[in-house]
């Protein structure tokens, strides 16, 4: 099945660009430690993965560095620019099965963007199931949203109607990028400008 991709950059950023966005400030802080964002060759995010595996993919050309950092990589008989982003050079197929994804509560939080589902609170979060399990309510994308303990407590086992409450909007599976946000709570700055804003 054909899935829709974000459009490439018209070209790639200058070299000036690319060691602004890719600075690290205070050694390494700016570029989280040692992860490096990948790009499908269609440039859409796809993953996140170590330095390790990155030159690896780079040493065998089988991806280019589209973001880099100030300060270098050094081995005995190579000096290699701190990727930050890369792009794979031949397109990788993503399975878009994210429904299957195991239902962690940081992956529930990222998708709802950190804000209770019925009051819009980012305080005192936990995870509901808006069937309860009592009355039949599965553990699914589409059951189990972010709550604040206050309206957890108000709906308790009921339902929706019951608690007179409402959804601020349905849940359902996130999208691939939400578990890029999952892997790297702190996104660097060089890669914003390649994450979709979560739907």
């Amino acid at each position: 099945m054909a899935v829709d991709v974000p459009p490439a950059p018209a070209g790639p950023a200058p070299l000036d660009e690319h060691r602004r966005r890719g600075s690290a400030p205070a050694g390494a802080s700016a570029t989280v430690g040692g992860r490096v964002l990948v790009l499908n060759a269609t440039y859409e995010p796809i993953n996140v993965c170590t330095i390790r595996r990155a030159a690896v993919l780079l040493l065998k050309e089988k991806a280019e560095i589209i973001e880099h950092a100030e300060w270098e990589l050094h081995s005995e008989n190579l000096t290699l620019p701190r990727p930050v982003v890369i792009r794979l050079v031949t397109y990788v197929r993503v399975p878009r099965d994210t429904h299957r994804r195991k239902i962690t509560r940081r992956a529930v939080f990222a998708r709802d963007r950190w804000t209770c589902q019925y009051c819009g609170s980012g305080a005192s979060l936990t995870v509901d199931h808006v069937v309860p399990r009592s009355k039949g309510g599965r553990s699914s994308w589409d059951n189990i949203v972010t709550s604040c303990a206050p309206c957890n407590r108000r709906k308790g086992d009921a339902m929706l109607r019951q608690a007179g409450m409402k959804l601020i909007r349905q849940p359902g599976s996130p999208s691939p990028q939400i578990f890029i946000h999952v892997a790297t709570p702190t996104i660097p700055v060089a890669w914003r400008a390649y994450l979709l804003e979560a739907a």
